[in-house]
């Protein structure tokens, strides 16, 4: 596995970035968006993912169509894979000492997930895809934010994916790496060096009542998650990067893990899409004809 050197982006140069924030389920809309872009001769040569991003994007990185990444997103994606609870975990919170609580620490088991992303990824590599890809992670140790851009597809994946406390941390080449919304809900920063990117992020929900410490929880580090996604948005505005943020009409109670949903998500992006195709097409004014992939 390689982590990127943003150093290193100016080198490829690419024309159309597709960026895929957090939000469950929802980040299913990409695909619906991906399938308008290529239809209209707009197809991105980069990809970026975080989080659910990562497993929608690379879908797309992969070459598959609007239907198949559909069809292959709902057999992957769905609430059973985390159903199967970690019972020690609330024996290693009771006793940390004694049942030895480590930073690895997680309320459900994480086999389940590993078995559906190496089913339908298999032995892929990042620096194999049709369309190149990152994806973004955080590292568990220090909080930075850091982009996977090669090696194994799976092992990126479950990092990016690794919610905190649900699942276990991923090692790749001796760090450990959790969830990238952690460190960058909407990475377009891993993006800069494109001529112009399309953004796709979406706000968490808030808790409607805090009558719990979990949803007290939820609703500190949603607020967090927002804001840090809203600066990245201005941030990557002020500094004068043409950039268009899709904004999906998309209900925010849809549930993280609600697969039943994923067929009306994928077409709201599609309608999301041709709605933009006026703006995206003027995003990418004054760049050479050769520049879009075909």
């Amino acid at each position: 596995m390689g982590f990127a050197d943003t150093h290193a982006f100016a080198a490829n140069e690419p024309h159309l970035a597709l960026v895929l924030g957090s939000g469950g389920v929802r980040s299913a809309a990409a695909l619906g968006i991906a399938d308008v872009l290529s239809n209209a001769g707009l197809q991105p040569d980069l990809v970026v993912g975080c989080s659910s991003g990562a497993l929608f994007g690379a879908c797309i990185a992969m070459g598959w169509s609007g239907e198949e990444s559909l069809e292959r997103a709902m057999r992957l994606w769905s609430a059973d894979l985390t159903e199967k609870k970690r019972w020690r975990a609330y024996f290693e919170i009771i006793a940390p000492k004694l049942c030895g609580f480590s930073p690895d620490f997680s309320f459900r088991d994480a086999a389940l997930i590993r078995a559906r992303v190496e089913r339908a990824f298999g032995s892929a590599r990042i620096e194999d895809m049709k369309t190149a890809l990152r994806i973004v992670a955080t590292d568990a140790a220090s909080g930075e934010s850091v982009i996977l851009s090669r090696g194994s597809l799976t092992d990126a994946i479950r990092a990016s994916m690794a919610v905190p406390f649900i699942f276990p941390s991923v090692e790749i080449e001796g760090r450990r790496f959790t969830d990238g919304v952690i460190s960058d809900p909407l990475p377009v920063s891993a993006a800069m060096d494109a001529y112009a990117t399309i953004s796709i992020g979406f706000k968490g929900a808030m808790p409607r009542r805090v009558d719990r410490a979990s949803r007290l929880v939820a609703q500190v580090t949603t607020t967090m998650i927002n804001n840090l996604q809203q600066a990245r948005i201005g941030q990557a505005r002020s500094s004068g990067a043409r950039m268009l943020n899709l904004e999906l009409d998309i209900d925010r109670r849809i549930k993280l893990w609600e697969t039943a949903a994923m067929p009306r998500i994928f077409e709201a992006g599609r309608q999301a899409a041709l709605e933009q195709l006026p703006a995206i097409r003027r995003l990418l004014d004054h760049l050479p004809p050769e520049g879009l992939a075909a």
